[in-house]
């Protein structure tokens, strides 16, 4: 289980070093994540302990979610300030990301690519 919690936070710290590197604007725990799936990609399946690992961060996942409830707090008055644009941009990007899924899905049904093979 060490070994295993031990790959996800040297895939975040590559992550984070690149972003650093690079000035990429993308969080590193995104490119971290990023380079575990071409890992497991590669590797072809998800060993049993990481998933283990996996499964227990999740189950703890309430806690992740601590700092940015506590940031809502002392941020109230900014938040509040700011409603109306903070309304209209959340609503524009899911309306966006909801269209766009299905503009894909629809695409890769279509073409039946899903998988990565024909049929």
């Amino acid at each position: 289980m060490l070994f295993y919690l031990t790959i996800i936070l040297i895939c975040q710290l590559i992550g984070e070093a690149l972003v650093t590197l690079f000035d990429l604007p993308v969080p590193g725990p995104v490119i971290g994540m990023a380079i575990m799936f071409v890992g497991l990609l590669i590797k072809g399946s998800v060993p049993d302990g990481l998933s283990s690992v996996g499964d227990t961060l999740l189950s703890h996942m309430s806690l992740l979610f601590i700092p940015a409830g506590v940031g809502i707090m002392v941020n109230a008055e900014l938040i509040q300030r700011e409603f109306v644009p903070i309304t209209v941009s959340l609503v524009i990007s899911t309306l966006l990301c909801i269209a766009v899924t299905g503009l894909l899905m629809s695409w890769l049904t279509r073409n039946k690519s899903i998988g990565g093979y024909k049929e």
